[in-house]
């Protein structure tokens, strides 16, 4: 039987035939075509019916967890980060140097160590030596992070994901009075610089090419202030609540970005083209999840376990839309305008969300998660979905392996 990422490859190789009319007839032929992965309605009253998975084991998903950490072993940087801006190509991400490396960097260890801690076993002495030279290279320069300089804003990577690092990091000392103390204090020194570099429109962007000023004049954008709210809701967790006044202001602006769907715009600068391609739900698709479990997270209601649902089931049977852009070098080139690094991203988030259901109704949601991320390991055991310098390879594979942690049954 054609699995779902076979179909919707085949549903957007004959897509390419009718192309002139662009992506939205791409969609709409793939909606109509009577196969058994045709999307239901959206109905948040009720769940979705989902289709049935031969999902990989438990033994298989542990296995490629494994492979995954010593990959991220083996990687990692004689002092203690990981990625690098070695491995350039023809048409690379806009970087200012150093400032968005230091971004880059910070933000890839940080999910790195999460993994890590997340993943590895105890008794993997080589794993726990990582994640003690990992942690020692983030304390000394995580203070340091700042904006690249007035255009590129990629430092908030780094806060925020340097803001889950810490959380885990919390609870690996959980005891060491000494230790929890430096741990809050790096916390609050990221909430300082995420209101440092907050948009004036509250939420946070990645770019700003309007003015450049103090405060950020960025758009703010729909999945970062997602990422930056799911954060900061882990920090909150441990007793670290971050500033009331910067959260609301952020889910204000994901909320002025929600369509009644519970899809997202790309950015607020799109907010007058509402169904261009990337604002569409094949282009939301990377970031429905992130930004519904933010909301969830800090109590929106709306957000049900059925609304939650029906996205985790369009992820999985629209994940052609995503697979498509993934590997690909030049940024939202692909369909909907979809950029390769939503893939593990989108993914990642998506399994918080099965993380928020009711615990005796996850297993067909992981099982949907695992059957897509597992097969997409490569041969040295990691995971990569966009060539962005050297660290997409550690960042995808933190991801992925995340990913697949919360796929496993609950002991």
């Amino acid at each position: 039987m054609m699995g779902a990422r076979d179909w919707w490859h085949a549903v957007a190789f004959v897509a390419t035939t009718v192309a002139m009319n662009g992506p939205v007839v791409a969609e709409e032929a793939a909606l109509a075509d009577p196969s058994p992965t045709r999307l239901q309605e959206l109905d948040f009253s009720k769940p979705p019916v989902l289709p049935e998975v031969d999902a990989p084991s438990s033994e298989t998903i542990e296995q490629a967890i494994r492979e995954g950490v010593d990959f991220l072993v083996a990687d990692q940087n004689p002092n203690g980060s990981w990625g690098s801006p070695t491995n350039t190509k023809d048409l690379n991400i806009y970087a200012p140097v150093p400032g968005a490396h230091h971004a880059f960097r910070t933000a890839t260890t940080s999910l790195c160590l999460s993994a890590l801690i997340e993943c590895a076993a105890s008794d993997n002495e080589a794993a726990q030596t990582a994640i003690e030279k990992g942690e020692a290279w983030l304390y000394k320069y995580l203070p340091r992070l700042r904006r690249a300089d007035g255009t590129a804003i990629y430092n908030v990577w780094g806060h925020l994901y340097s803001i889950e690092a810490l959380v885990h990091l919390h609870q690996r000392h959980a005891g060491d009075t000494q230790k929890l103390a430096e741990i809050r204090t790096l916390i609050e020194q990221q909430y300082d610089m995420l209101r440092r570099y907050e948009s004036v429109d509250g939420g946070w962007g990645y770019y700003d090419f309007r003015y450049q000023a103090k405060r950020p004049t960025s758009s703010s954008i729909s999945f970062v202030g997602g990422a930056a709210l799911v954060a900061m809701q882990q920090a909150k967790s441990i007793g670290i609540d971050p500033p009331q006044d910067v959260v609301d202001r952020a889910i204000a602006a994901i909320k002025r970005q929600q369509k009644s769907d519970f899809t997202y715009l790309y950015g607020e600068y799109l907010k007058d083209r509402p169904m261009r391609e990337i604002n569409r739900p094949g282009g939301s698709l990377g970031r429905s999840q992130c930004c519904n479990l933010a909301l969830r997270v800090w109590g929106d209601e709306a957000i049900t376990d059925n609304v939650l649902k029906h996205w985790l089931y369009r992820l999985y049977e629209r994940n052609g839309w995503l697979d498509i852009g993934r590997k690909r070098p030049i940024p939202h080139e692909s369909w909907f305008q979809v950029a390769g690094y939503f893939y593990y991203f989108g993914h990642y988030y998506a399994a918080m969300c099965v993380d928020q259901l009711p615990a005796a109704e996850r297993a067909p949601y992981q099982a949907m998660l695992a059957d897509l991320i597992v097969p997409l390991q490569e041969k040295n055991g990691c995971w990569w979905d966009y060539p962005l310098y050297d660290y997409h390879r550690p960042y995808g594979t933190a991801m992925a392996m995340m990913t697949l942690q919360r796929c496993l049954p609950a002991e």
